[in-house]
């Protein structure tokens, strides 16, 4: 399960996206405590057991680590590991889409990557 998932996913994944990109971000470091189950719910207006969900598959994958009474934590190295995981997704599962996408409308990838204006 990845950060880049799309749009359609159950509201459990994109909480986990939301969090994988803090992470990948810096928001939170190793040793940072992730914000409680309810702040969370809260935040985003989602069910408590959804967000516990998205917390779970978050432990599951070894990215953070629970102190029972305490909270959650993440874990050092999670960015590190969480990145390698994105990136290897990405690569290849998303790239390949989306160079099609590219090839299919004759798009040139160099002037998307020089900033120029792919339209012209």
């Amino acid at each position: 399960m990845t950060a880049l998932t799309n749009e359609d996913s159950p509201v459990y994944v994109k909480l986990r996206q939301h969090i994988a990109a803090a992470v990948l971000r810096g928001d939170y470091r190793a040793g940072d405590q992730l914000p409680s189950v309810r702040a969370l719910a809260a935040e985003y207006g989602a069910n408590p057991l959804t967000v516990a969900k998205a917390y779970q598959r978050f432990q599951d994958d070894g990215y953070v680590e629970v102190r029972r009474g305490v909270g959650m934590f993440v874990l050092p190295g999670a960015a590190e590991k969480l990145r390698a995981v994105e990136r290897a997704h990405f690569v290849e599962q998303v790239w390949p889409q989306v160079r099609a996408q590219i090839d299919l409308l004759g798009l040139s990838p160099a002037a998307l990557l020089d900033g120029e204006s792919a339209l012209a």
